[in-house]
């Protein structure tokens, strides 16, 4: 696994669409799960926005090392 840590919103937005892509497994972390306190609301929040919207701020992928490779 690999997890992405930082980075600006681009690289964020960018990230998630190669994983997408790639078909690889990944969770998003929005500025909206902030302001939940479970996983149902969670759920709801991710939901509530169109995955191009998505306010990224963290993001894990799990696959092969090639393939999770972080964009440059």
């Amino acid at each position: 696994p690999v997890m992405v840590f930082e980075g600006s919103k681009e690289f964020m937005r960018t990230a998630h669409q190669r994983a997408l892509a790639r078909e690889i497994e990944c969770s998003v972390f929005t500025q909206d799960l902030f302001a939940t306190g479970n996983d149902r609301d969670n759920r709801a929040a991710v939901r509530a926005v169109r995955t191009e919207e998505l306010d990224l701020v963290g993001l894990a992928v799990y696959g092969p090392k090639n393939a999770v490779e972080p964009p440059r």
